[in-house]
């Protein structure tokens, strides 16, 4: 892998984790957590909603900008094969906001791993992992199909990142992670974010827990 973008991963990152798509309007609305950049680049990775729908996936993220003054680009491409034309690492390197569409998050981990689009999105400065997608950005990774952890891309630190499900399959997760992990369960309104220091709570349905413990980032 020969990525010019992976010189840049040491500089500061900003990434929001959300709970579901309508965080990304509250984000536009509030000039604290997310600046507006009012000639930017957005660029809008849909690869996990490959088996659901990579088209309306990137509709729906691409309405939420209706009325900005911004470039947005979809990558509209679903699987390694697609992925690996050099333009799609060199967009995402290039763009202001990289935002990671919701859908299946072990599809995405298995399209991005050791490529050099997983590398340009790990080392984008702006990102934004909408729903299931944000677990696949830690170290440790919840399998959506059983809540079991199991391992992630390692792009960011500090949490292990789900979205709330049933109480059963939460306390299965729980019980299956050390009390060093940080479990970080996000409702639909929930929004986190992570800068070089780690991850905090932004907004919304966030319930932090270390083993069965309720906790604080």
């Amino acid at each position: 892998m020969n990525c010019p973008w992976c010189e840049t991963l040491v500089m500061s990152h900003s990434t929001f984790a959300l709970g579901s798509l309508a965080g990304l309007a509250a984000l536009l609305d509030d000039r604290e957590t997310l600046v507006r950049p009012d000639d930017g680049d957005v660029v809008i990775v849909p690869t996990a909603a490959a088996f659901t729908g990579i088209t309306e996936s990137a509709l729906a993220i691409a309405a939420v900008f209706d009325g900005y003054d911004l470039r947005v680009e979809a990558l509209m491409a679903g699987d390694r094969l697609a992925l690996s034309d050099p333009y799609f690492a060199r967009r995402i390197g290039e763009a202001d906001l990289v935002i990671l569409g919701d859908g299946s998050p072990l599809h995405a981990r298995s399209v991005w791993r050791a490529t050099d689009v997983g590398a340009a999105i790990a080392a984008s400065t702006t990102l934004v992992a909408i729903g299931s997608v944000a677990t696949v950005l830690g170290e440790v990774m919840i399998d959506p199909r059983g809540g079991a952890p199991t391992t992630g891309l390692g792009y960011r630190s500090g949490a292990a990142l789900c979205v709330a499900t049933s109480d059963d399959q939460m306390a299965r997760t729980r019980s299956l992670l050390t009390s060093d992990v940080a479990l970080v369960a996000l409702g639909p309104t929930g929004i986190v974010h992570h800068d070089n220091n780690g991850w905090r709570v932004v907004r919304g349905d966030v319930v932090v827990t270390r083993g069965q413990d309720q906790a604080t980032l």
